[in-house]
């Protein structure tokens, strides 16, 4: 495990990507380090941490100016318990409004498709209230959650969370499908057309106002291995619509279970959302717009290997900017100061 580059040698970058915006070449990404085993980059209390093979590690900014990385302090954290039934490789996602937490729950193997590394997936969702009451939803033996992270998000803005998740029917492939509880209940809301093959699987990003009218939409990439598309889906009724869709994206690697390669922030300043996500290739970061119900790339990152770790926004810098954080498969741990 190597240590990062001191915060001096970043300084100069914080200033470039602003000037290279403004050349229409894109911000310039700073090499922290390189980390041996670098497995995913995650955020844990609003804190980047590092997942490697020899443990994890968080990014420290030190009272020396430098960046450093330090061993998470364990054993005397108080730590959320792991559900008995939650499936491997899953995790648990905490909520701030009507639910608590929720997971991916009652592995099963009904479905062979193995894209997220083995093959078992999920039977049930499964939610902790807010009043601490734990709700199941029960798939029949037709379709699994194939899946292994909710996404929390208000879209309708009524004060509860919805859950954004992966429904895969054996004969028709994948659909995304929203939940939410109502009236006691954990129940599907909504739900779009399945892809129409099995053993084709899409990657939620996540909702946002992504045209700028004032109601989120949903942004998924629909075969990821195989000629990305990035759509958008609206909420009407019991129904998630298609309402655009453009190609050459991907957010996953085949039998990986890292599923958060993309990110919702406004990178343009305008108040909208915008997409961070990999091109078809994973080398090429890019940030996508769709302003005004028109898809434009605003600006696009190379890189020398392939994108291989979550994609995480936090202000590492104290500048009160979102910045971006991100490794590829050779362990470069990469930064766009903002």
């Amino acid at each position: 495990m190597r240590f990062f580059a001191p915060l001096l040698a970043i300084l100069p970058a914080l200033i470039l990507p602003n000037m290279a915006q403004a050349a229409g070449l894109g911000p310039q990404p700073v090499l922290l380090g390189k980390v041996d085993g670098l497995k995913d980059i995650l955020i844990v209390d609003g804190a980047p941490v590092l997942k490697a093979e020899a443990g994890d590690y968080q990014i420290l900014l030190m009272p020396d100016g430098k960046l450093a990385l330090a061993p998470l302090p364990s054993p005397e954290l108080e730590v959320t318990p792991t559900p008995p039934d939650i499936i491997p490789h899953a995790r648990i996602v905490q909520g701030a409004r009507d639910i608590r937490a929720t997971w991916f729950a009652s592995p099963t193997e009904r479905y062979d498709h193995g894209v997220l590394g083995d093959h078992i997936e999920a039977a049930a969702l499964k939610v902790e209230t807010a009043a601490g009451e734990i709700l199941s939803h029960e798939l029949s033996g037709e379709s699994v959650f194939e899946d292994l992270t909710p996404r929390l998000a208000d879209i309708d803005g009524d004060g509860r969370d919805e859950i954004i998740a992966v429904r895969s029917y054996v004969d028709r492939g994948a659909a995304v499908v929203l939940f939410g509880i109502r009236d006691g209940e954990l129940v599907r809301l909504a739900e779009s057309d399945p892809i129409g093959m099995p053993n084709r699987w899409l990657n939620p990003i996540g909702a946002g106002d992504f045209d700028g009218d004032g109601t989120s939409e949903i942004a998924v990439i629909q075969t990821p291995h195989i000629g990305g598309i990035l759509i958008l889906y609206r909420w009407q009724g019991e129904r998630l619509m298609e309402t655009a869709r453009r190609f050459g994206f991907s957010t996953h690697a085949m039998g990986s279970t890292v599923l958060g390669m993309s990110a919702i922030l406004d990178i343009d300043g305008d108040g909208g959302d915008e997409i961070l996500v990999p091109d078809q290739g994973r080398t090429d970061l890019k940030a996508v717009s769709y302003a005004g119900g028109v898809f434009r790339v605003l600006w696009s990152v190379p890189n020398d290997a392939n994108i291989a770790t979550s994609i995480v926004t936090a202000d590492l810098d104290g500048h009160g900017g979102a910045d971006i954080l991100y490794g590829l498969a050779d362990g470069s741990v990469l930064l766009l100061p903002r």
